[in-house]
């Protein structure tokens, strides 16, 4: 059963006994669908903003993944490609076309193991804020980092970001952040085969600027564009210029070929 809510029409989906929720919206006679999908502790709530912009032209479904925004954590420990495996089985029940797949943080690991294990179901990845930048890569620098973040985001993004920490809890948090902290995102990104945006803020100090262009120099196609002024949740402070990169990109990259723009 579904539900309309402010952002469009949500339900919840079962996928290998794992409860997701999904919330679409349906823009008139959009052609391309996009699948936000949040990031480690999150929820959809983060992604609102971005999701009303891109509705106003594509189809957009955000999800919430199993153990977060309030949904039950399953009963056993969930790998990246299981999840991934199970996000391919709600892209096929959303969309009978391939899809546009934007990740943000942890997202963006389990958009990119989707995308390698699954790429006829994916048109293009966004990678915003991708982790975990290897001048941090543990969890006590992690946090150091998220830290130094909050004091640069707005107080409502802070409100909703450890709102839903809280929500998610430190169990499920801490045992989904260990698959985090191990999962090679750099290879794994060197295995995609469909176009790659990656995507932060000018001034993310989680996704640093030098790992997001060796991320970008890993993939066989990728453009990577920086907004001015931003933080690591940039989908929420601009989402007008995320969403304007995420809808034009350069013309190699919309269309499968190696873009001739050079890297922004």
């Amino acid at each position: 059963m579904s539900r309309h809510t402010p952002l469009g029409s949500e339900r919840t989906l079962t996928v290998r006994g794992m409860r997701f929720r999904v919330i679409e919206s349906r823009a008139d006679d959009a052609t391309e669908t996009i699948v936000l999908i949040h990031g480690i502790g999150m929820s959809h709530r983060y992604f609102a903003r971005l999701h009303h912009v891109l509705a106003r032209s594509v189809r957009v479904v955000s999800l919430d993944l199993p153990g977060f925004g309030g949904l039950p954590k399953p009963g056993h420990d969930v790998t990246i490609e299981e999840m991934a495996d199970a996000i391919r089985e709600l892209v096929v029940a959303v969309s009978s076309r391939p899809v546009i797949l934007v990740g943000h943080s942890m997202g963006v690991q389990w958009a990119v193991e989707t995308a390698v294990r699954h790429p006829a179901r994916i048109a293009r990845v966004v990678a915003i804020g991708p982790v975990v930048d290897d001048a941090h890569r543990s969890l006590g620098a992690q946090a150091r980092a998220l830290a130094v973040d909050t004091l640069g985001e707005t107080p409502a993004t802070n409100v909703i970001v450890f709102s839903d920490y809280v929500r998610c809890g430190p169990r499920w948090y801490l045992r989904q952040a260990a698959h985090m902290l191990r999962y090679p995102t750099e290879d794994r990104v060197g295995s995609l085969t469909v176009p790659l945006l990656v995507l932060r803020g000018a001034k993310d100090p989680i996704a640093g600027a030098a790992w997001c262009d060796r991320l970008a120099s890993s993939a066989r196609d990728a453009d990577i564009v920086a907004i001015p002024g931003r933080h690591h949740v940039v989908q929420r402070s601009a989402p007008d210029a995320v969403a304007d990169s995420i809808l034009e990109p350069t013309p190699g990259w919309r269309s499968g070929r190696p873009s001739e723009s050079p890297r922004r």
